[in-house]
C-alpha cells in the first residue's frame, strides 16, 4: 500500500512537470511589452504589414561591376605628306579601277555609335550611359578590339556589323539584362573607312566614306577639288589593293562613270599634275607605311586593354571571395529572421541580399510545419519594432491558419522583415503524447514495485 501511495505522488508529481514543460504554444503578455496584438492574415492585412518601411541590404559594388578596360591610346601623330613634283607629264593611258557593287556600311574601329532611349522614366533611361548619351549626345567609341563598353550592360562586339546587325547584338544584350530594349541606334562619327587623298588638291587629307557610298569626284570634292594649270597634264592615279590605277585628267571630267567610281575603304588618290611615278609611288608607299603603323599599335594598344581587363578582373574576383570569406565568418553584417517551433530545422533564415523574403521562403527552408506534432492553424509571425529606438512597447502577432490550403497563397505575399520571429505551435496531442512517453516508465517501475 505504501508503495502505491510512493507511486502515485511520483506521477502526479510527473504530470505537473510535464503541463510546466508543455504547456500551449499560445501567445501571452511578455513582460515590459505594453500591447500584444494577434492578427488573422488575410489579403488586406498582408497589403499592410508589407507596407512597413524596410530596404534590403546591398551587395558591395564590386558584385555589379564589371571588368572593362580605359580606353586604348591613340597613336602619335605622324609628319606630315611633303611631294615636290618637278617633271612635265606625257600621254597618259587610261586605266580605270572595276567597278564595284553598293555594300552596306560595316562598323568599325574608332567609329562612335550614339544610343539613343525615349525619355521618361524607363528601365533603359536609368542606365547611366544612356542616359548621358542622350542627355549629353556622349556616344560609345569602338575600341581595337571591335567592342563598345557601356555601363550596367558590358562590352558588346559591334566591329564588322552592318548597323542592323549591331541594333540587334544590343538588343539581345539587354534582354539578358531583363533591361527595356527601346532604343535607337546611329553612327555619330565615320573613324574606320577612309579615303586618303594627296597631290595637287586644295587641301590634301582623308575623306571618311560614311552609311552613303562616296565616289570619286565627291572624294575630290570634299578636299578642295583638283588644282591643274592644264587638264592635258594631269592623272588621277587611284591605288587600291596593291594595283595602281590611273586616270587622265581630261577623261575624267569627260566620262560621268569615271567620276561616279565609288571609292572603298583603304583608297589612295593622288593627282599628279608632272607625271612623276616615282613621286605618286612614293605617297603610296607613305600611305602604306602609315597603315603598318597604325595596324602595330593598335596591336600593342588591345594587348595592353587585354592585360588591364585581366587584372580589374582579378581584383573584382579577390573583393568578392573576401567579402564571401567574411560573410562565411560572420564578420559582416546581415539581417535575419528567426524559425522555431515545430518544425524540422528551426534556426535562423538570412534575409537576401537586394531582395526581400516572404514567409513561405521561411517555413519551406526549415523544412515546413512538422506533420507528427505542427499545428498549421497556429503559424504565427511575430513582429516587434522599437518605436523609440531602445523600448520595446508593442509587439503584433500575424497569425496564419495553414489549415486550409488556400491561405498559404498568402504566405507568399507576406513579405518578411529583420529581427521578425516565425513560430510554430505544437498540436494539443503532441503534448498528450509527450506526456505519455515520460509517464509509462514511472507506471512500468510502480507496477514492478507493486509487484
Amino acid at each position: 500500500m505504501y508503495l502505491k501511495s510512493l507511486v502515485a505522488v511520483a506521477i502526479a508529481f510527473l504530470v505537473s512537470g510535464c503541463g510546466s514543460a508543455y504547456v500551449a504554444s499560445d501567445i501571452n503578455d511578455v513582460a515590459g511589452v505594453e500591447e500584444i496584438e494577434v492578427v488573422d492574415i488575410s489579403a488586406f492585412v498582408v497589403r499592410q504589414a508589407n507596407n512597413a518601411p524596410y530596404a534590403p541590404q546591398d551587395l558591395p559594388d564590386a558584385f555589379s561591376l564589371i571588368a572593362s578596360g580605359s580606353t586604348p591610346p591613340r597613336a602619335p601623330r605622324l609628319p606630315d605628306q611633303v611631294f615636290d613634283p618637278e617633271a612635265r607629264p606625257g600621254a597618259t593611258v587610261l586605266r580605270a579601277p572595276p567597278v564595284v557593287n553598293p555594300e552596306p556600311y560595316r562598323i568599325g574601329v574608332g567609329d562612335v555609335l550614339i544610343l539613343a532611349t525615349p525619355r521618361g522614366q524607363s528601365t533603359v533611361e536609368e542606365l547611366a550611359g544612356l542616359v548621358a548619351a542622350q542627355n549629353q549626345r556622349q556616344g560609345y567609341t569602338v575600341q581595337d578590339d571591335g567592342m563598345i563598353s557601356v555601363p550596367s550592360i558590358g562590352r558588346i562586339m559591334v566591329g564588322g556589323m552592318t548597323l542592323d546587325a549591331a541594333e540587334d547584338a544590343i538588343f539581345q544584350r539587354l534582354i539578358d539584362a531583363r533591361i527595356d530594349p527601346t532604343f535607337s541606334l546611329e553612327i555619330a562619327e565615320f573613324n574606320s573607312q577612309r579615303v586618303s587623298v594627296g597631290g595637287a588638291v586644295g587641301s590634301p587629307g582623308v575623306v571618311p566614306i560614311t552609311i552613303q557610298s562616296v565616289t570619286l569626284d565627291e572624294v575630290l570634292a570634299q578636299r578642295g577639288g583638283v588644282n591643274a594649270r592644264d587638264a592635258d597634264y594631269t592623272v588621277i592615279r587611284i591605288y587600291r589593293d596593291g594595283t595602281l590605277y590611273q586616270i587622265p585628267l581630261n577623261d575624267f571630267y569627260a566620262e560621268n562613270s569615271l567620276r561616279r567610281l565609288r571609292m572603298l575603304s583603304g583608297d589612295s588618290v593622288f593627282v599628279d599634275t608632272d607625271y612623276d611615278l616615282d613621286l605618286a609611288q612614293a605617297f603610296f608607299q607613305e600611305q602604306i607605311a602609315r597603315a603598318n603603323y597604325n595596324r602595330s599599335v593598335r596591336a600593342a594598344a588591345i594587348s595592353e586593354l587585354q592585360a588591364e581587363i585581366s587584372i580589374r578582373r582579378g581584383a573584382l574576383q579577390e573583393t568578392r571571395s573576401n567579402f564571401q570569406a567574411r560573410l562565411d565568418l560572420g564578420a559582416e553584417s546581415r539581417e535575419h529572421v528567426y524559425i522555431m517551433g515545430e518544425v524540422p530545422n528551426p534556426g535562423r533564415f538570412a534575409l537576401p541580399y537586394e531582395n526581400v523574403a516572404v514567409l513561405a521562403d521561411v517555413l519551406l527552408d526549415a523544412g515546413g510545419v512538422q506533420q507528427s506534432t505542427g499545428n498549421p492553424g497556429q503559424i504565427y509571425v511575430m513582429r516587434a519594432p522599437y518605436e523609440d529606438g531602445t523600448t520595446l512597447r508593442r509587439v503584433t502577432a500575424y497569425r496564419l491558419d495553414g489549415r486550409n490550403a488556400a491561405n498559404m497563397v498568402l504566405a507568399t505575399r507576406f513579405e518578411m522583415r529583420p529581427g521578425d520571429v516565425v513560430f510554430v505551435a505544437a498540436q494539443p496531442i503532441a503534448r498528450w503524447n509527450r506526456f505519455i512517453s515520460l509517464a509509462l516508465p514511472t507506471l512500468n517501475l510502480g507496477n514492478r514495485l507493486n509487484n
